[in-house]
């Protein structure tokens, strides 16, 4: 049915109060709206994570547009590649040979020989039933010397078992070769499938030095051989739960222990995260013989908390009464961190989010009893394109979504939890929380700029 132009819209089915909300899906999985922010990385940028490598897609024009825009604009084209798939390919079957081929001369080309090939094969792929078998198969017995990673960008994917992304962040570390007991260091712990360095003052990373473990992550990687040290730890943990598949996977390969330690807000989920470490690292220990038989150090506590609880006093005294809205795109625990604030007193009127986690569960509880009024917004109902963006109020807001849809030119600019972890996380927060309402920000200059972090040439 038509409707007036400049009627309002109704946001319902795009806006709730939690109180009416369900779980896990609040939101009607439907056409969907994709706003201007895009900070949160793609498989483009996690792949660029791999030093040494080279990124190859093959795929139509159409979809070959957007990751080939992201890697010029990350500044990266000089190692990023691409096939492309004619129509006349997908009507003669030959889909298997246009790879292998497509793939080989790309290879040839190259004044040097990568370590790696990241090959991202595409939905057309599945759907004409591509012998991928058969196309890494050849690849591999024509180029020995190159590990091809087996990668996908297949949307058709993203909502039904394990996306693209998870995918990614489990064959991104297949290159890592098996070790023997005595090649492992059992000093040494790897963080897998994170896009970002835990910060140097996380509680981990606190942790880990002051009981002389060596901490090894992805993004501190500059060379092939760095990254192939990854696999000498004798422990992995992964924190991001789109990590946390591949890690458990690599860790099972590899025959090393896994720990999922989240990041999360709740000082006793915290404390729980940090002794499962400790535990793990009483075991790898006692591994390493006599000379490391001392007791691991650990955080006090107390201590930690009530910094905490002064660093979120401090904010509060700075931000008042001012509304404060929260997105996904800054942390996959929104929810967790709607409960912290609310209980610490601050004004969280709205978070934007399009699904809960089944890690917030306990947190959309407490707050569906306690804050029955909060606000869950979707971010990408298609309603959010024309429903009003800015409140006769500034707003506070914590991750780029959050500033776009209110239009807020005050807000804490970070993505997937960047660094931020434990209680030093928390009092970070605090920091970023408090900069933020003393500094205006270009909003619609800084959301449009893709991967949070990365060069932009734009």
């Amino acid at each position: 049915m038509l409707k007036r132009a400049g009627e309002s819209i109704d946001p319902a089915g795009a806006v709730i109060a939690i109180k009416d909300a369900a779980w896990p899906a609040p939101f009607a999985s439907e056409l969907e709206f994709n706003s201007p922010a895009h900070g949160t990385w793609n498989i483009v940028h996690t792949g660029m994570r791999v030093p040494g490598a080279r990124q190859i897609y093959v795929c139509a024009g159409n979809c070959m547009r957007g990751v080939v825009l992201t890697a010029a604009e990350m500044n990266e084209a000089d190692r990023f590649s691409f096939v492309i798939v004619e129509e006349e390919n997908l009507l003669n079957g030959n889909l298997e040979d246009v790879t292998i081929d497509g793939v080989t001369d790309v290879i040839e080309k190259l004044d040097e020989r990568p370590k790696a090939v990241l090959l991202f094969t595409v939905c057309l792929h599945h759907f004409l039933g591509c012998d991928l078998e058969r196309v890494y198969g050849e690849l591999e017995s024509r180029f020995p010397d190159i590990f091809f990673v087996r990668c996908y960008m297949d949307p058709i994917m993203q909502k039904n078992g394990l996306t693209p992304d998870q995918k990614l962040r489990k064959a991104m570390y297949d290159p890592l070769p098996r070790l023997t007991e005595e090649e492992i260091n059992n000093r040494a712990v790897s963080l897998l499938g994170s896009d970002f360095a835990l910060d140097e003052t996380s509680d981990i990373a606190r942790i880990l030095e002051a009981n002389d473990f060596a901490l090894r992550e992805l993004p501190k990687c500059s060379t092939w051989e760095e990254y192939l040290n990854l696999a000498e730890s004798g422990m992995f943990i992964s924190c991001y739960p789109s990590g946390r598949y591949g890690a458990e996977e690599q860790a099972g390969r590899l025959g090393r222990k896994h720990l999922y330690l989240p990041a999360c807000f709740s000082y006793e989920e915290i404390i729980r995260h940090l002794e499962e470490l400790a535990a793990s690292l009483r075991q790898l220990r006692d591994k390493g013989g006599s000379e490391n038989m001392k007791e691991i150090s650990l955080l006090n506590y107390d201590a930690e908390i009530a910094s905490c609880e002064a660093a979120l006093a401090g904010a509060l005294s700075e931000i008042g009464d001012m509304p404060v809205a929260i997105d996904c795109t800054f942390h996959p625990r929104p929810l967790g961190l709607a409960r912290l604030l609310i209980a610490h007193g601050f004004s969280v009127n709205t978070v934007y989010l399009d699904g809960i986690s089944p890690e917030e569960k306990d947190d959309f509880e407490w707050l569906r009893v306690h804050a029955p009024e909060l606000v869950l917004s979707a971010t990408i109902q298609v309603k959010m394109r024309v429903l009003p963006r800015h409140g006769e109020r500034e707003v506070l807001a914590i991750g780029q979504k959050a500033a776009w849809f209110t239009g807020s030119r005050h807000f804490v600019n970070v993505v997937q939890g960047g660094g931020l972890y434990g209680f030093d996380g928390i009092r970070r927060l605090a920091g970023l929380m408090t900069e933020a309402i003393h500094e205006e920000k270009d909003t619609e200059d800084l959301v449009i700029r893709k991967g949070w972090g990365c060069e932009s040439c734009i």
